[in-house]
């Protein structure tokens, strides 16, 4: 028997009608606000909607994330987040008893964050967003939507919080002092978010507090366990700074696209003579999250073109 919401509202579903067959198993995405949970519960009887009509077997089961994984037979199997904290033995033996349950004519509504697991097991995918059905589908037509979404809102929030400097160590003879250090989308405002292929920027105040003659200033980022990905400095760009006062402020932006996969990554930057005696040094002074619409492996995403010939 399938599962059926005709006009639930319940919050926070809104007015969400939709219908799960027999013998589906449907993946469902969304944030944690979203309803998703609610959406599950209801399904399971475990509450009931403000209004609306919710159609469902009488023999059904709801599973949350630390329940034992009972895959006996049922008409209706109600998941949330139920394979996230088992092994990979059981999630394996898992994926063979939804099968099993599924080729019986079961209905199984399956709420998870990881895409792997969706795409392996789902007939479709409902994207919940904002208690409304926002898409659903194929997995293969869902669930990139449903990144372009986590992706967009991410770099959006970056944009919303303040870095601060916070460098692993600091080190210079103090003839000058790093009083800034933003990491600026394409938009030119600051962010802690980068899309994957957008074109930004890192821009450093330098403050000195003597006079120097030659100043260069550079930047490197490193991912998270410190492997160095990118440095330049205004020497090897061949911009000259100086000579620069005591009192004098100067911001330098390092404008390039971001060829990164998605990951964390820090920004280290650094005032020093051409000779490398140092003003100030910031190691890993701000951190920056690079986010994309799909999964690439390594540091670099080098955006191949793919091509086959049949011979």
């Amino acid at each position: 028997m399938p599962i059926e919401f005709r006009h639930v509202n319940h919050p926070p579903l809104i007015e969400f009608t939709a219908a799960a067959p027999a013998g589906a198993l449907v993946g469902l995405v969304g944030e944690d606000s979203s309803g998703v949970r609610v959406l599950l519960r209801l399904a399971a009887g475990l509450e009931k909607p403000a209004r609306g009509e919710i159609l469902a077997p009488a023999s059904r089961r709801y599973l949350g994330p630390l329940d034992a994984l009972n895959l006996a037979p049922v008409e209706a199997l109600l998941l949330d987040h139920a394979l996230a904290c088992h092994d990979a033995l059981v999630r394996a033996r898992a994926v063979t008893g939804l099968e099993r349950l599924r080729r019986h004519g079961a209905t199984v509504l399956l709420a998870s964050h990881e895409e792997p697991l969706l795409e392996l097991l789902s007939d479709e995918i409902w994207w919940i967003h904002e208690g409304r059905l926002a898409m659903r589908g194929h997995p293969s037509e869902v669930l990139p939507a449903w990144r372009r979404h986590v992706a967009q809102t991410l770099r959006a929030w970056g944009e919303t919080i303040s870095p601060h400097l916070s460098p692993s160590f600091r080190r210079g003879d103090g003839r000058a002092e790093l009083v800034a250090i933003e990491s600026l989308g394409a938009d030119g405002k600051p962010t802690m978010v980068w899309a994957s292929g957008e074109d930004v920027a890192v821009r450093v105040a330098v403050r000195f507090h003597r006079a120097v003659a030659e100043p260069v200033v550079g930047i490197m980022i490193r991912t998270r366990v410190g492997m160095e990905v990118y440095g330049t400095n205004t020497e090897l760009e061949r911009i000259q700074l100086g000579p620069c006062a005591a009192g004098e402020t100067v911001l330098v932006s390092f404008h390039f696209r971001c060829d990164l996969c998605p990951g964390e990554y820090t920004i280290t930057a650094a005032s020093h003579d051409p000779d490398g005696v140092w003003h100030d040094w910031l190691d890993d002074a701000v951190p920056v999250t690079v986010t994309d619409v799909r999964y690439t492996a390594g540091v670099a995403n080098l955006r191949a073109r793919v091509t086959v010939e049949r011979l």
